[in-house]
């Protein structure tokens, strides 16, 4: 079986974003637009890791920590697709021609996605993360953007070992440090409504949100907003 991380990353959502997918550091691939949406840089994430792989007949497991994604896929498009792309309230289905590419690309492919709380040290999706930011910030500033390696040979090997791929995200980005202690991760399977994911639908409506942070999480962010030239706020708003 294959396991990969798949992410994405978007500066003001929308703005400057990136996507990327992960095994090991032989083996990841990333890219992105000047401009476009966290659920956009999510799912071309996962279209383009189905992509590299469509020549493989092991069992892709796809870690990722966007709900939005994982349900997208496994539970929401069966029911899209038969009313035409459109939701349960008739409008139309968000980011749908890269949904429509993603359901071309799984056809007929062994696959499993697994969710994994993100921004908390969980190697493979720090990874992804690392590199997917770092896209979104070469287009903020002009610069190259880092492509990736893509999948070659390297790429089955043999087994990455997670721990060393942390080490080698941790030097990649000192912004985004990597916590080699981290809990086991599991399965989640939230029943929620498609609806909660329409924030792209109106970028020039507002929303409030309210996070409580601990302190601990609150330097983090400050280390990881520092490192990207940006406010805590404008930062966290990016996450969000």
């Amino acid at each position: 079986m294959i396991t990969a991380a798949a992410d994405g990353s978007a500066l003001g959502n929308p703005g400057p974003a990136g996507w990327a997918w992960y095994v090991d550091d032989s083996c990841w691939a990333a890219g992105g637009w000047k401009h476009a949406t966290n659920n956009q840089g999510e799912l071309k994430a996962v279209l383009e890791l189905f992509r590299a792989t469509a020549h493989l007949d092991e069992e892709l497991l796809v870690q990722c920590d966007s709900q939005y994604v994982i349900n997208s896929v496994t539970k929401w498009m069966p029911g899209w697709k038969r009313k035409g792309w459109r939701k349960a309230d008739g409008k139309p289905v968000m980011n749908v021609e890269l949904l429509q590419e993603i359901d071309e690309a799984i056809a007929g492919r062994r696959y499993r996605f697994e969710w994994v709380k993100g921004h908390i040290g969980h190697p493979l999706n720090e990874a992804a993360d690392t590199r997917a930011r770092a896209v979104a910030e070469a287009y903020q500033r002009g610069r190259e953007v880092p492509a990736g390696p893509g999948w070659s040979s390297d790429c089955e090997d043999g087994t990455p070992a997670p721990v060393q791929a942390a080490r080698e995200t941790a030097s990649f980005d000192p912004g985004a440090p990597v916590d080699l202690g981290a809990p086991d991760f599991v399965v989640a399977e939230p029943e929620l409504d498609d609806a909660l994911f329409s924030l792209d639908e109106e970028p020039e409506a507002w929303h409030s949100v309210r996070l409580e942070l601990s302190t601990e999480e609150i330097d983090r962010l400050r280390v990881r907003a520092q490192a990207v030239g940006l406010s805590p706020e404008e930062f966290l708003r990016g996450l969000i």
